[in-house]
């Protein structure tokens, strides 16, 4: 580190030119005066030294200035405006609440400004919240006599452009970087040279079983070509560590992280396939490592840019397949989220989640996706809740999430009413939780009153029997456990039946399936029965196109097995697959064998019993085939 006082060959040169920028911090720091509003450079971008000297300026001078205002968005590092002992001197403003802020905002030593992140900027050009004084950290200067505002453009840009006075730490040490980062030193007012590391906001590799599991969810619905956003922490860290085995992954996001850039590094973010930008990695700040800031340094594949116009949901809506990952505190059984608060606690804030979530949602294939621990304070507290806690700030509401991802699973809400979101929203809580979820939502009309649920391991969805199979005709079809939320999918599965499956199946000519019977499919103990579907994908949705189930006669120790196939779908091997399959759970369950009732007419039905089970044992009574096959 080099010493502030020490004179640098660097800056020869510049003090020359400009003798009256290069002044004391004394006679600096004189220009702020009584009331002034002074905006601080944002995340790892915090002119430390700068700081650092004006809270000594303050030490020698206590009463050199009152009440003034200090605006800022992310802070990490030295935040004396923050502290008891310069209570008559700073009242701290941020627009987004970090660790280092999180109690003085909420014990009153500071204000918390609630606001979109891509807003920011015009309540600055509007003359709404003034800026007397902008402490910013830069470059050196280039041969034109440009410096670079390095790892954070942000709001900064628009906080110098409408400042009174600008005052920069110039320090070597900060990379930079393309975009819109670069300023004129002319335009610079006062500047303190300083060379020191900057700031990095390092994460080692999550080795959270939780946050892996929530990564490997979200893996399957990023597809080659996606462009994505991607925030900050564990849960994010483990959703890029699981990225990659994709292809040609493009970046808009307001964030540029360590994760994102060793995906650079390995070429699965090449940009190739972006709508807009093409070629380049557009963010608007970095928050890493110093290896991640030596590659963004003079990088031309990577972009920072305002982030009025990177967190504009009409320019993230201009990227096909954009893909808008972001994390929550807590979700509410009608789809609300909060990421900022928990409670009457402000933890964090809007920031940009909402502006890219929208941005997504706008986009052509667009997804927004909402991860999401399921439980908090040690397994203690269920982050899936009938309603948001008292005094939390709904950051998304019920229009802004397509999918919301947990540990225990995915579940899809765009389109859905509250009951299936409910559903939905439950059937990936955590299982201790799910009894307690069940209760308050019929105790709020949210679900049927008579919805049934059964608790603990019976009853638990068996997600590591989920399978792909490919049928003899070619089609690709899932075989997975059915789920507590199948009932919708489910009811179109059995009314798109024909009259004649229909009969064929349950052996009546009743052709109704209320909610009433629905529940027997999709509430089951798993440990006395197995009810298997067959899924094919459409587009974003699914569609049922098989069920095949058994149950199992606890005194023989064998099951009676029954299978139906949609009727456009029969003669594809949509069923020679789910026997198989079921065939398979039996046996590894210690079954000794399947029985089956399948009418004289039914004969596809009988041909495949057959063609599985040669040797099987039939007995005609009353036009009704009696099965038995031994394993």
């Amino acid at each position: 580190m080099v010493s502030g006082n020490q004179k640098k060959p660097i800056y020869s040169t510049l003090i020359e030119q400009y003798p009256s920028k290069f002044v004391t911090p004394t006679r600096i720091f004189q220009n702020i005066h009584r009331g002034d509003r002074i905006f601080v450079h944002t995340g790892c971008g915090e002119p430390q030294f700068l700081i650092k000297s004006l809270a000594q300026y303050l030490e020698k001078n206590p009463k050199a200035f009152f009440d003034t205002e200090v605006l800022s968005w992310y802070n990490l590092g030295v935040t004396p405006y923050t502290d008891a002992a310069y209570q008559i001197n700073f009242r701290h403003n941020s627009f987004f609440v970090a660790n280092s802020t999180r109690e003085a905002v909420n014990s009153g030593l500071s204000d918390y400004t609630p606001i979109f992140l891509s807003k920011t900027p015009s309540i600055f050009y509007s003359g709404l919240v003034p800026i007397d004084v902008a402490l910013i950290q830069v470059t050196p200067p280039d041969d034109h006599g440009y410096v670079s505002l390095g790892v954070s453009v942000d709001i900064v840009k628009a906080a110098i452009e409408n400042a009174g006075i600008v005052i920069a730490q110039m320090n070597k040490n900060v990379p930079r970087v393309h975009g819109d980062g670069f300023l004129h030193v002319k335009d610079i007012d006062y500047i303190l040279p300083y060379d020191e590391s900057i700031l990095e906001y390092k994460q080692e590799p999550t080795s959270d079983d939780v946050a892996n599991k929530i990564g490997q969810y979200v893996s399957r619905l990023i597809q080659d070509g996606d462009t994505i956003q991607v925030g900050y922490g564990s849960i994010p860290n483990a959703v890029m560590a699981n990225l990659k085995d994709k292809k040609h992954l493009g970046v808009h996001t307001e964030l540029v992280s360590d994760g994102l850039v060793q995906l650079m590094k390995l070429g699965v973010i090449d940009n190739t396939k972006k709508s807009i930008n093409r070629g380049k990695s557009v963010a608007s700040f970095c928050m890493g490592s110093q290896s991640t800031y030596d590659f963004i340094h003079d990088n031309p594949s990577i972009e920072l840019r305002r982030i009025e116009y990177t967190n504009d949901p009409l320019t993230i809506a201009q990227h096909d397949n954009m893909t808008a990952i972001n994390s929550g505190l807590q979700i509410d059984l009608t789809g609300q989220a909060s990421s900022e608060s928990i409670g009457k606690i402000f933890y964090s804030g809007i920031g940009g989640q909402a502006d890219f979530m929208r941005g997504a949602i706008l986009a052509n294939k667009g997804k927004s996706i909402l991860t999401i621990q399921s439980t908090a304070d040690n397994g203690e507290t269920s982050r899936i809740v009938p309603f948001l806690t008292e005094g939390a700030g709904v950051t998304l509401n019920r229009g802004d999430i397509h999918y919301v991802i947990t540990e225990f699973g995915i579940c899809y809400l765009h389109g859905k009413n509250i009951r299936e979101r409910a559903m939905q929203l439950i059937s990936i809580a955590h299982p201790r939780f799910k009894s307690h979820l069940i209760k308050e939502a019929k105790k709020e009309n949210l679900i049927y009153q008579d919805q049934a649920f059964i608790p603990g391991k019976k009853g638990e969805y068996p997600e590591h029997l989920e399978t792909w199979r490919t049928t003899t005709d070619g089609l690709e079809i899932m075989l997975r456990p059915v789920k507590i939320s199948d009932e919708p999918l489910l009811k179109d599965f059995f009314y798109d039946l024909s009259d004649q499956s229909l009969y064929r199946r349950f052996m009546s000519v009743r052709k109704d399936l209320p909610h009433s019977r629905l529940q027997d499919f999709c509430i089951i103990d798993f440990s006395i029965e197995m009810i298997v579907l067959a899924v094919v994908s459409k587009g974003i949705s699914q569609e049922i196109v098989g069920v095949g189930q058994y149950g199992i006669d606890q005194h023989s120790h064998t099951a009676e097995a029954a299978f139906v196939v949609k009727d456009d779908y029969h003669r594809k091997g949509v069923g020679t697959e789910l026997m198989k399959f079921l065939t398979y759970l039996a046996k590894s369950a210690g079954l000794l064998g399947f029985s089956a009732e399948v009418l004289l007419e039914n004969r596809g039905m009988l041909a495949l019993f057959e063609k599985l089970f040669p040797n099987l044992d039939k007995r005609l009574t009353e036009g009704i085939y009696e099965l038995r096959m031994t394993f």
